[in-house]
């Protein structure tokens, strides 16, 4: 089914970045994925590039057109090419909006400009040891000083992009008596004194996307780096909740009809009993029911992306498509593996990668447990 929320512009921009994932990223990514980390490198091409900061505006470097079909594209061609070490997808869709929403003029003239050209490599600091999905029971603190400024002490976990980081926002609790009205969002920078990156942590999948434990020890946030107002941190988080779970859905769905098209290939070559594996009726009926989701899948998703762009998605559309999206992926690697055989279970062929790679979509942006319930929620009142 064709679809119809791009126009020539947008296919222009998915040239550029098939071009640039040829050139500049499949080649170097199986090393990235033994080294757990991307080089670093390759986030100032992406930047030279145009790919970072889409919706930032020209001013401080950025593409100037904030349509979210662009970062819809670029997430859909990394999951294409299997290239997950690339945090761009976090830098675009996930942290821009809390720069381009709550920095005031300083702060986006001092971040905003390395932000586009690569050179500022940003995370989100949410989850901790002792709390995921459960945002309210974050337990990092950030106490106020005369001067305004504060001193921030906790430690995060699974922090994506968190060894490359140059730029973190980190959600502490700065009134604990306040409830969700007691977190606020404090911008933590490279070099600043009790700053500690921990381990880079070791994963099933996703072995080139620099994970990592964060610590912060009497760390002096100047009050230079609050972002937003006091007390909002929660209400923010919220907000920008829905376009971190959309563009997962919009991975998810991309790397699953990557998957069907590795196992269409291989059913195609592959021979057993004298003929091609795709010969088999069991091998049609699987394929048919994947493509039939697939697509289905695709129609919502998409369908999501044009009611984003037009201000309109709701929260319990965008937890929809990130639970039943990635749901279909797990669904449709796993039944993509099987079609390969034993062939499916070696790291050599990349549906096994696909395989390790998937399982996280159903996980991170909130578990799909929690996507459920704002689902239900929604519905009862």
């Amino acid at each position: 089914m064709d679809r119809d929320i791009f126009d020539a512009e947008h296919d222009a921009f998915r040239d550029l970045v098939r071009t640039f994932l040829t050139k500049e990223v499949t080649p170097f990514h199986d090393q990235w994925e033994a080294d757990g980390q991307v080089d670093r490198a390759v986030w100032r091409a992406a930047g030279a590039a145009g790919l970072l900061g889409t919706d930032v505006p020209e001013e401080f470097g950025g593409g100037g057109v904030g349509d979210f079909r662009y970062n819809a594209i670029l997430t859909e061609e990394i999951a294409r090419a299997g290239t997950s070490g690339l945090g761009f997808p976090l830098q675009n869709d996930v942290i821009a909006p809390y720069l381009l929403r709550l920095a005031d003029d300083e702060q986006k003239k001092r971040w905003l400009p390395g932000f586009c050209s690569g050179e500022i490599i940003t995370a989100i600091a949410m989850t901790e040891p002792g709390t995921g999905s459960d945002l309210q029971g974050i337990a990092t603190t950030a106490r106020k000083q005369d001067d305004g400024s504060w001193i921030l002490n906790g430690s995060k976990t699974f922090i994506t992009n968190g060894i490359h980081a140059d730029l973190v926002i980190v959600v502490a609790k700065t009134d604990p008596d306040a409830g969700a009205r007691g977190f606020s969002l404090l911008v933590v920078e490279r070099g600043m004194e009790g700053f500690e990156r921990g381990r880079r942590l070791k994963k099933v999948g996703m072995k080139a996307q620099d994970t990592a434990e964060l610590s912060f020890t009497d760390v002096h946030v100047p009050a230079a780096n609050l972002l937003g107002q006091e007390g909002q941190g929660f209400i923010y988080l919220m907000q920008n909740l829905a376009q971190e779970r959309l563009s997962i859905a919009v991975g998810s769905i991309a790397g699953a009809a990557q998957a069907l098209e590795l196992t269409l290939r291989y059913v195609k070559d592959r021979t057993a009993f004298g003929k091609p594996v795709a010969a088999f009726q069991n091998t049609r009926f699987e394929l048919a029911e994947m493509d039939t989701e697939i697509t289905v899948t695709q129609v919502f998703v998409d369908r999501c992306i044009r009611q984003h762009v037009e201000g309109e998605l709701s929260v319990a559309d965008a937890a929809k498509a990130k639970w039943w999206a990635s749901d279909v992926l797990k669904r449709v690697v796993d039944r993509c593996v099987q079609l390969h055989g034993g062939y499916g279970y070696m790291l050599e062929y990349p549906i096994a990668k696909a395989f390790v790679d998937s399982r996280v979509q159903a996980i991170f942006g909130g578990t799909n447990e929690i996507m459920k319930e704002i689902i239900g929620r929604s519905l009862i009142g």
